[in-house]
């Protein structure tokens, strides 16, 4: 088996992790306050990866300041998506995060300083149309707050994307997972107690969703595609990613009997047809701004 379909292997995995784990923080957040969710996420992952790491001997001291940016950028997509799905449902959320993915080609576009292709102009104008469907109302053109702080995080989600496609080929992968986790950890703990009023209530759905997003969706997940965008682009990465929100629907929908109207159904095809387009280029095959040719 190759690096590259290894990569692509764990690439899906991490996919279908984050998917199904929609369900468990949407019903874990009836009980816990977001931040100290989150802070509690990241530190145990942070604390995990520390142990795991000092005794394979693989703690570096190299790449503070990039595995920082990195982090920041990562907290601030949690946080946001966090707050957000407290406002809205679990498949919403799923396919709105998705919209990170046709960004990406577009930021690296702008980094690399070439024009985005047709297609990804396409992928990223059909994508918006069904994130409008999905999450307007009517004709009043109102998106609640729950859709708009999503919406933000697909943006951040799709900076740490970039950045950590950069970084990972340059630093150590576990030592550059280590610092984004811990990062957010930091963040976490310096900002839970006074942006927030602080509240749990220690119920067995807290205590499974801490542990499943803290040791599976957050130390091994990121672990994982740290390592696995060593061996692939970007690009490719958020197109395995578009597997997200359709493992969060299927999985709200087994789960917590949700179903979407027509209309939301309508906005979720368009936003997967969006992410396929911008990311598979059936109208370009020149070189893309990333070095990869199509």
């Amino acid at each position: 088996m190759s690096r590259r379909l290894r990569a692509d292997l764990a690439l899906a995995f991490v996919a279908f992790i984050w998917g199904v784990t929609f369900v468990l923080v949407k019903n874990a957040l009836a009980e816990i306050s977001p931040l100290l969710f989150l802070t509690l996420r990241f530190s145990a992952a942070a604390i995990a990866l520390l142990i795991v790491f000092r005794v394979r001997g693989a703690v570096a001291t190299e790449g503070w300041a990039a595995g920082i940016l990195v982090g920041l950028f990562l907290f601030a997509g949690y946080a946001l998506q966090t707050f957000g799905l407290r406002l809205t449902t679990p498949a919403k959320s799923g396919f709105i995060t998705g919209f990170y993915i046709p960004l990406v080609p577009l930021f690296s576009a702008v980094v690399y300083r070439k024009a985005p292709q047709l297609s990804e102009w396409l992928g990223v104008l059909v994508a918006f149309v069904g994130l409008c469907l999905l999450t307007l109302k009517g004709l009043d053109l109102h998106m609640n707050e729950g859709d708009l702080l999503t919406t933000a995080c697909a943006v951040a989600y799709g900076c740490h994307i970039l950045l950590l496609g950069h970084y990972s080929r340059i630093i150590g992968y576990e030592w550059l997972s280590l610092m984004q986790i811990g990062t957010c950890a930091v963040i976490g703990l310096a900002t839970f107690w006074w942006v927030e009023t602080p509240v749990v209530h220690w119920t067995m759905q807290v205590w499974v969703a801490l542990a499943v997003t803290s040791l599976l969706a957050t130390a091994l997940s990121f672990l994982l595609q740290t390592w696995a965008q060593r061996e692939t682009t970007p690009t490719r990465t958020v197109l395995i990613f578009a597997l997200e929100p359709v493992f969060a629907w299927l999985t709200s929908y087994l789960i917590a009997d949700e179903v979407l109207s027509r209309r939301a159904m309508a906005g979720a095809l368009c936003i997967l047809a969006g992410i396929l387009l911008a990311e598979l280029k059936p109208f370009d095959r020149r070189e893309h701004p990333e070095g990869v040719e199509y």
